[in-house]
């Protein structure tokens, strides 16, 4: 018990002292058309506010105690309808700042998915898509999910 009594807390939450970062993922998922590449995208909701309205790769937080890759299947299904499997690293990003709500660690991973059924935006997407590459700008990407799409313009 004593040993209890000596961790530190935070005086904000309560929670052992460590002030974290939250972990999110997403799902990136890509089919090659006669138009060229497009890219499974969801249309985000109105939160945070600046986002509303821009294209995003479906993801979300890691809840506690769940695996990245499950997590990363979870939130792609959630938001689209689809399915996906074979969840494999791409690409992290983790500055603080990146997220206005707090300082989350975003790890984005390859999923392979039925690249012939039409999505539909679900759970906190507004709606889904598979979004031709060369429409995906600065000004209509959330965040720095632009920065996924130059690595993959390349």
């Amino acid at each position: 018990m004593e040993a209890e009594e000596n961790i530190k807390r935070c005086p904000t939450c309560g929670r052992d002292g460590y002030h974290s970062p939250s972990v999110t993922v997403d799902a990136v998922a890509a089919r090659e058309t006669e138009n060229g590449l497009e890219l499974l995208m969801i249309e985000r909701g109105p939160d945070p506010a600046i986002w509303e309205g821009k294209w995003a790769f479906p993801g979300g937080f890691v809840d506690y105690g769940e695996d990245p890759e499950d997590a990363v299947l979870r939130e792609l299904q959630e938001e689209t309808g689809i399915e996906g499997q074979n969840p494999r690293v791409f690409h992290v990003l983790g500055a603080p700042g990146r997220d206005p709500r707090k300082h989350c660690v975003g790890l984005f991973y390859l999923v392979d998915a039925d690249i012939d059924n039409e999505p539909k935006g679900a759970d906190d997407a507004v709606s889904a898509a598979w979004v031709p590459i060369d429409e995906l700008t600065k000004d209509t990407v959330a965040a720095d999910h632009i920065d996924i799409v130059d690595i993959l313009r390349e």
